[in-house]
């Protein structure tokens, strides 16, 4: 997905910005990073309080091959809602909720 689509995808949360990072993209809204585009693929962030709802309605965590032979390691990222991505409104839901986990993870 090139920069412009990735823009329209989340214009509904505002501007953002795009960088390269990971081998792929750090997309971040407000100097916040809230989704990656690795492989193609768009991940949202989440944390413990938002997890529980994209697993809910089936969403892949990101979990990239570890080190050394050492196994997938879980990061926190998950793929977008099918049913996100042809809807506008719903994409800004994920997309909000994404950077609000974004937020919370630079307090701590």
């Amino acid at each position: 997905m090139d920069d412009d689509a990735i823009r329209d995808l989340f214009a509904g949360l505002g501007p953002i910005s795009i960088r390269r990072m990971f081998g792929g993209k750090g997309i971040y809204h407000q100097g916040v990073v809230f989704a990656l585009q690795v492989n193609g693929e768009i991940l949202l962030k989440a944390d413990a309080r938002s997890a529980p709802a994209f697993q809910a309605v089936g969403c892949r965590q990101w979990m990239p091959a570890g080190r050394k032979g050492r196994g997938p390691v879980a990061m926190p990222y998950w793929s977008i809602p099918e049913s996100a991505i042809d809807d506008a409104e719903e994409m800004t839901l994920w997309a909000r909720r994404a950077y609000e986990a974004g937020v919370r993870s630079i307090k701590k």
